[in-house]
């Protein structure tokens, strides 16, 4: 019987004094807080084991991978849990019952990894499909309790793994889409603040939708009434056409992406916004230099870049590149106009990326005032020990 059944987990030893943090309740444990002997090293990535502490105290349950940094994440400080599909759909159904008193339609994250108790699952719900991102090997090893416990929660028509991150390389796994579950072919639709909009889960970035921006998309509408806008890196759609919607003038889109800029006129079609809506092809920061030399303004601008940031490495030229970013915004900003600037990139604290805005604000000689500082929808939840889990900012200032 498989180790998980029987309780015969195999266990792993923390080095002296390193089993504060877990016991503290910190779900990660690194390669070097672990006495990495050979059998630890010898143990298939992604297993279940038991954690102990140098001098034997049990602190419970974790997956296990002895190659990457981050070597064990805790499932469970009962040392005793049977790690089974029945212990997934606990987790699942917890995780539905949030979302299902959050939102009215089933268009949301299901689970966002450590903070949903199911480390390394990202799952996206499009009404009866399903979309999982399975970034460690742990949580592959538990793919087929994963999809027996989401068809006994969800039961979903049909489930897209878009495992094709490159983070999953970190863990020693390949990069794939498949279906695991019925079909998926095209775009899904959605609903959205009252939006209908279309997803590309296959194409797509990540899942093929951004859920974490809802709540600050539905604020900058509510700002954009009456006003000229422009969203940069507009992807599908997701800023611009609420804003019109919400009875902007005119909102123009621009993405690199002409298959993202299809889905978002589709939406605009759909949503009877397109006589008032835009898309124009090309780089964002090319655009917006060529725009600020034409002496272009806009009432409201929107940047809601790609992460910039891949790595701690980058975090130096990514800072740069934010302030830049909202320094070349500015300057296309009315008097008593907006601008939004987002970040996903996790390395990018809350507080470096709000000092990044500002100083490109006042590269400009532009003044104003910061109307909101936000971050992620509620769907995104944010472990309690793991702050950095928390990417996504938000600044919406108006600028004098």
């Amino acid at each position: 019987a498989p180790a998980s059944v029987t309780g015969a987990l195999p266990e792993i030893r923390l080095q002296t004094g390193r089993h504060k943090r877990v016991r503290g309740g910190h779900p990660w444990v690194y390669s070097n807080e672990v006495q990495m002997d050979a059998a630890a090293k010898a143990l298939p990535p992604g297993g279940l084991v038991r954690l102990v502490s140098d001098n034997g105290k049990r602190l419970g349950v974790a997956t296990f991978n002895p190659h990457p940094l981050i070597s064990a994440r805790l499932l469970s400080t009962d040392p005793d849990a049977v790690v089974d599909a029945d212990f997934i759909a606990t987790r699942l159904a917890r995780a539905l019952a949030i979302r299902d008193a959050l939102y009215p339609a089933p268009f949301y994250r299901l689970v966002h990894a450590e903070a949903d108790g199911l480390p390394g699952l990202i799952a996206d719900r499009y009404g009866d499909t399903m979309v999982l991102q399975v970034n460690t090997a742990g949580m592959e090893a538990l793919m087929p309790a994963i999809l027996e416990a989401l068809d006994r929660i969800v039961a979903p028509t049909n489930v897209l793994l878009r495992n094709d991150m490159p983070v999953r390389s970190l863990e020693g796994l390949d990069a794939k889409v498949e279906v695991a579950k019925g079909a998926v072919d095209g775009p899904l639709e959605l609903t959205e603040n009252g939006c209908t909009f279309f997803a590309d889960p296959i194409g797509g970035q990540k899942t093929g939708w951004f859920f974490d921006q809802r709540d600050n998309r539905a604020f900058a509408a509510a700002l954009a009434k009456g006003r000229r806008v422009a969203d940069f890196y507009c992807y599908t759609g997701g800023f611009s056409v609420p804003a019109a919607m919400a009875g902007a003038a005119h909102v123009t889109g621009f993405d690199r992406s002409q298959p993202a800029l299809d889905l978002a006129a589709r939406a605009a079609a759909a949503n009877g916004v397109a006589e008032r809506c835009s898309f124009t092809r090309g780089e964002s920061f090319a655009l917006l230099q060529d725009l600020a030399t034409a002496g272009e303004l806009f009432d409201m601008v929107i940047v809601d870049p790609p992460a910039f940031v891949k790595s701690k490495k980058d975090i130096h030229a990514g800072a740069r590149g934010y302030r830049k970013l909202a320094r070349l915004a500015a300057a296309l900003v009315a008097p008593d106009g907006i601008l939004l600037c987002a970040s996903c990139s996790h390395h990018i604290d809350a507080p470096t990326f709000g000092d990044q805005v500002r100083h490109g604000i006042a590269d400009m000689r532009r003044t104003g005032r910061i109307l909101r500082s936000a971050g992620a929808a509620p769907d995104h939840p944010v472990h309690p020990f793991l702050p950095e889990s928390a990417y996504l900012k938000v600044e919406v200032l108006q600028l004098d």
